[in-house]
């Protein structure tokens, strides 16, 4: 049903209440109606029109039109400079002409071809940023009274009215479109790449997960793509639509980390000159991604413990609860149960966090998806660096495929990036790699770590050379490795084993 105008209503009124549509009507051709009908109304012409100016063919073309012949009117189109709507969006001047048969500017094909008689007329432009996008005119009084100086006061304000509606449309359309692009550029940012079964099965599971909101604890090597599969949960789920909230926990100190997270009151401490709102007040409805989880201090675990148990927390400074909404993802490249074996982290906040855990495949158990992964690195960047078109040959194919990729995805992107940018613009080449070409050090043997910490790794590297020369028959790697099945299966839960 359109809003009609109360004939009770004083012409200051009526002027609120149009001004009103003008940042509530969405709809620019309904709202432009509005403004025209409610200005013929009030000034009781006996019909009156909305003429655009068309950027690219310079003409003026009829976009609403009132009075019996509005339809036929609306066939027509005006160039700048003809009739008394051409001469005013051409110099931007508002023109009263009280006998069009007297005015040599007057165009009377379109009176004489629809039967309109016509006498006078009082016609406006419409600027927007400075510059005419198009005309307002009326056409005679109802009564027969002449048009009068004092009513081209009244259809300016109307003009400004159409040109402010239409310039708010224009920028809530560019917006739409702003937002349209800025969603696929980022879904093109974070796309997840891999066939693999082991990784096919974890995207799988991340799917399920999407539409619930349990608490989800990923788990993987650091470059894995942990970031990536939260987004890809939060974007899949029904929150997709509300605000996705990250922070690493590992790059702030605990007194800061908890004044990210829950914000803070005005004088809380120094420097707190204002109110702010943290994390997790800004992911409320949403989605909040805690990175490296497992770097987070014993006292912030207990304050994380209990937003996760009670849902409310208080801002650093504040007595006052605050109550939000939030799905709460986290990931870690540690093992984690490890830490909660030796104390380092708290039982139950692990278990409130590890609700679901997917496991995440480094991508030396996945070099199935290396082909993908680098043709798509290759084709971004190439792309980027004005070479559209590059090709991998088939010798640095190969020696992606024998590397181990310690950095795991990150570390493969990031060899591509510098092949595009040092290669030949044509091919990459094996030299253009940064890798060595050979497999990587087992990471049992990397420099800096504790025997324990080396033993460990050592172990896992083991079970999983062992698991994948038998294909993943536990009986059988057991019985290689010397060791009974069950002392086996421990040490894969153990290591967080996982693709075999």
């Amino acid at each position: 049903m359109r809003k009609t105008i109360s004939e009770s209503y004083t012409p200051i009124d009526r002027l609120k209440e149009i001004s009103n549509w003008v940042s509530s009507v969405l709809d620019l051709d309904h709202l432009l109606e509005l403004i025209i009908d409610s200005a013929t109304r009030m000034m009781k012409a006996k019909a009156s029109s909305l003429l655009l100016l068309d950027p690219k063919t310079r003409k003026l073309y009829f976009k609403v039109a009132t009075g019996e012949k509005k339809e036929e009117v609306r066939k027509y189109e005006i160039d700048m400079g003809q009739g008394i709507a051409g001469y005013v969006a051409q110099k931007g001047e508002p023109l009263l002409i009280p006998d069009v048969t007297k005015d040599s500017r007057w165009y009377k094909v379109i009176s004489e071809s629809t039967g309109f008689e016509t006498k006078s007329i009082a016609c406006v432009p419409m600027e927007m940023d400075g510059q005419v996008i198009g005309v307002v005119e009326i056409i005679d009084k109802e009564d027969g009274s002449a048009i009068r100086e004092e009513d081209m006061n009244t259809l300016t304000v109307f003009a400004q009215l159409a040109s402010l509606a239409i310039s708010n449309a224009r920028k809530f359309d560019q917006f739409k479109k702003e937002n349209r692009d800025l969603r696929e550029e980022l879904e093109t940012k974070y796309q997840i790449i891999g066939d693999s079964p082991v990784f096919q099965k974890v995207l799988s599971d991340a799917f399920k997960v999407a539409n619930s909101k349990t608490t989800t604890l990923l788990v993987g090597e650091s470059g894995t793509g942990k970031e990536l599969l939260a987004r890809l949960i939060h974007r899949a789920g029904p929150r997709k639509d509300k605000p996705m909230i990250i922070l690493n926990c590992a790059a702030l100190p605990e007194t800061l980390l908890e004044a990210e997270l829950f914000g803070y009151e005005k004088g809380a401490f120094t420097g707190a000159l204002a109110r702010n709102a943290g994390k997790f007040e800004l992911a409320d409805e949403g989605t909040i991604f805690l990175d490296e989880i497992g770097e987070m201090t014993p006292g912030m675990q207990a304050k994380l413990l209990r937003v996760l148990q009670e849902g409310i927390f208080y801002r650093v400074g504040g007595n006052k609860s605050i109550s939000v909404d939030v799905r709460v993802i986290s990931a870690t490249n540690r093992n984690i149960a490890e830490e909660v074996a030796e104390g380092r982290f708290r039982e139950d906040l692990y278990y409130r966090l590890n609700v679901v855990r997917l496991n995440i495949p480094p991508l030396r158990e996945r070099k199935a998806d290396i082909p993908l992964l680098a043709n798509y690195f290759l084709e971004e960047f190439s792309i980027e660096n004005g070479s559209p078109g590059m090709k991998i040959s088939d010798q640095a194919m190969k020696k992606m495929l024998e590397y181990d990729w310690p950095g795991n995805v990150r570390e493969l992107r990031n060899a591509l990036e510098r092949a595009v940018v040092m290669g030949n613009g044509q091919e990459v080449v094996s030299e253009d790699l940064p890798i060595t070409g050979i497999k990587a050090a087992p990471s049992g043997l990397e420099f800096g770590l504790t025997l324990k910490e080396a033993l460990d790794h050592f172990k896992k590297e083991f079970v999983t050379l062992n698991l994948q020369n038998t294909g993943g028959n536990r009986s059988k790697a057991a019985k290689v490795m010397g060791i009974q099945r069950t002392y086996l299966s421990r040490l894969i839960s153990k290591y967080n084993i996982i693709g075999i």
